[in-house]
């Protein structure tokens, strides 16, 4: 298969990985998973890591040709719409955002908000391909950890969003609103499933034991060492492991800021009459949760 360039971003305010994957012949780019910086103590939004790829797009004489979203991110805002009107490119996700949000539009007591995915340029379906300069890429339905998530194949790597983490760190929740431990089953099986060479990148990396970030392994690497999946090795055994586990974390900080923001294309809320922008912040939302 071929190979793209892959050049990681970590941003350790939310322990995420930014992208910039892309065909060393063609110069041609993708972006994947952009961070947009928000402070949430002082409400305050920034461009600091948007900036960097852009940065890096241009000293590396590429052209970014996509703007992609795994999943609608629940621990940072997505800087798609920013860089889509610095860049031109489309941006793209999974078609069954179309689902999420319908669920946080009622969350939200949203009902001006459009359901129907046209806030991007393209909704990508299971098995759809795609193009980043001359390398051919796919795109695997992944859900479990949301509703929507996919998985970017482009040439020999995965971009696996939160699915599977570092072996380290091994797998992802499932408890958000939509999320399923049994889905997730299912689509790390289709994962692990790729060929062993593959190579995985992952959409967070927590530095389990302090150490430095991380955040490219294998296939192989998964299924030989991933602490989740060599441990609770059969279905059932994951999802009861899943399940308890996720019911003792708190969670994500920025769970109900980002939702608002990343089911409307990473688009922040126009100026009400003083100029000034408001988020939405609905009490008792996720009623049940852990505590942190």
């Amino acid at each position: 298969m071929a190979r793209p360039d892959v050049a990681a971003f970590f941003d350790p305010r939310t322990w995420s990985v930014q992208y910039v994957v892309s065909d060393p012949q063609t110069k041609l780019c993708a972006i994947i998973d952009p961070v947009l910086d928000f402070d949430e103590k002082s409400g305050s939004t920034a461009t600091a890591n948007a900036d960097r790829l852009l940065d890096f797009v241009r000293d590396q004489n590429l052209e970014v040709q996509w703007i992609l979203d795994t999943h609608p991110h629940a621990d940072h805002f997505s800087a798609a719409s920013y860089l889509k009107a610095r860049t031109g490119a489309p941006t793209a996700i999974g078609a069954r955002i179309v689902d999420v949000q319908k669920l946080w539009a009622g969350i939200y007591n949203w009902p001006s908000l459009r359901t129907d995915g046209s806030q991007w340029d393209r909704l990508f379906e299971q098995g759809d391909g795609f193009d980043i300069g001359g390398i051919k890429s796919g795109v695997m339905f992944s859900p479990g950890h949301t509703l929507a998530s996919i998985t970017y194949v482009v040439g020999d790597a995965a971009f696996v969003h939160d699915t599977v983490f570092m072996p380290d760190g091994g797998t992802a929740r499932a408890d958000f609103p939509g999320g399923s431990a049994r889905a997730l089953w299912s689509t790390i099986q289709d994962i692990v499933a790729l060929p062993g060479d593959t190579r995985i990148f992952v959409g967070h990396d927590y530095q389990p034991g302090g150490r430095e970030p991380r955040w490219e392994t294998t296939v192989a690497r998964q299924k030989a060492e991933n602490i989740h999946l060599t441990r609770y090795g059969r279905e059932d055994e994951f999802v009861a492991f899943r399940t308890e586990r996720d019911s003792t974390l708190p969670m994500p900080k920025l769970i109900l800021h980002a939702l608002q923001i990343n089911i409307n294309g990473g688009r922040l809320p126009e100026p009400e009459a003083n100029g000034t922008r408001y988020l939405k912040f609905p009490l008792g939302a996720l009623d049940g949760a852990a505590w942190g």
